[in-house]
């Protein structure tokens, strides 16, 4: 008896071992971020903060896409890992039992030494082309209030190459047209999405970061942009430009550019940015005008010398490694003509604070 019990426990503590040497997790992580914010008319804050009238003043508690996850990688063999990835929001500040968790990057599949496939829901590669470029992503002044096409896609093939020469990676995704219903309703083409990525937007290895991207059709939007980042000493400068247009019409256009400035002082990271956008493509305008400019109707094409425009300031310091506090000032305004008529947007202006915790 004694023998067998030996024998089973040394059989465990190898299994154990051996599947900790070909594996890497499940690891299990998350992120609790919550922010509260005064908002002039609640035209930026995030979509499902409870209690909002759009064009009344007030003062919310937000969450910024809090989640839970699990990831990992095993070795099928010595050429190829198995990668995968599950991972949820969760909604504290939402009115709505319904809705408390949602799908964000859950996905499966290989990663060889020609790159990475996966399968599933992802953010799409021009999404990520971003890298650090958004200073405030994630809140109420991230850059998607003024820009689109930051897309995380289901029903996806996504690509991720190695790096080449030691210099730049090629990335690319597919949305099969069958799961899509904007292709298969609009007859349109496959939606797919492509990027160069030079440099390492951490700054841990390079001290710059740039990247081309192409978007093709998905979120109803064609778009290309260039992002540029540079860290210098203690300063960190980017720039992003952006150029969309409607996927149904292609003179309904606009060009989106961004510029900001970090600073960290003594671990206190000072932040600035400027955009100002022509398309009116963002979700400030869409709010504020009540025109989506990524429609294809009579509406849509009576706009035209769309102005908007957004300047944040803020900082953030880390208290902990997993601990970081924040707050930011945003400005939004802008106006449009309306079948040649001008029309003036109401002005936003919102300040925030909050505590993000990541385990």
């Amino acid at each position: 008896m004694k023998k067998s019990l030996i024998s089973a426990s040394i059989a465990t503590v190898l299994t154990a071992a051996s599947f900790g040497a070909l594996a890497d997790g499940p690891n299990f992580y998350g992120r609790f971020d919550l922010m509260l914010t005064s908002s002039e008319n609640g035209s930026t804050l995030q979509g499902d903060t409870n209690g909002v009238t759009l064009g009344e003043s007030g003062t919310y508690l937000e969450n910024n896409f809090s989640w839970l996850g699990v990831k990992g990688t095993e070795k099928l063999n010595d050429s190829v890992d198995i990668v995968y990835q599950a991972e949820w929001g969760f909604e504290n500040t939402s009115g709505s039992d319904r809705s408390v968790f949602n799908a964000r990057n859950t996905f499966f599949g290989f990663k060889t030494a020609a790159g990475t496939a996966v399968f599933g829901r992802r953010d799409t590669v021009f999404k990520n082309s971003e890298g650090g470029i958004d200073l405030f992503g994630n809140t109420n002044a991230d850059m998607d209030r003024i820009l689109q096409a930051q897309s995380r896609v289901p029903d996806g093939v996504f690509y991720y190459s190695p790096k080449i020469a030691n210099l730049f990676t090629i990335n690319a995704n597919y949305q099969f047209d069958d799961n899509n219903s904007t292709t298969s309703a609009g007859d349109h083409s496959s939606q797919y999405a492509v990027s160069a990525v030079f440099g390492d937007k951490t700054f841990k290895k390079d001290m710059y970061y740039a990247a081309v991207a192409y978007n093709k059709g998905i979120n109803a939007i064609d778009a290309y942009r260039v992002v540029a980042q540079v860290k210098l000493d203690q300063f960190k400068v980017g720039a992003l430009v952006q150029q969309s247009e409607n996927l149904y019409d292609s003179d309904i256009d606009g060009g989106t550019y961004l510029v900001n400035v970090a600073y960290n002082l003594n671990g206190v990271n000072l932040k600035a940015e400027y955009i100002y956008d022509d398309g009116g493509f963002g979700s400030y305008f869409s709010k504020m005008s009540g025109v989506n400019m990524k429609a294809n109707n009579a509406t849509t094409q009576s706009v035209s010398d769309v102005s908007v425009s957004a300047m944040i300031v803020g900082a953030d310091y880390r208290v902990a490694k997993s601990t970081l506090v924040y707050g930011h000032y945003a400005h939004y305004e802008g106006d449009y003509k309306m079948s040649g008529a001008k029309v003036d947007l109401e002005d936003d202006n919102v300040i925030s604070v909050g505590v993000r915790y990541d385990f």
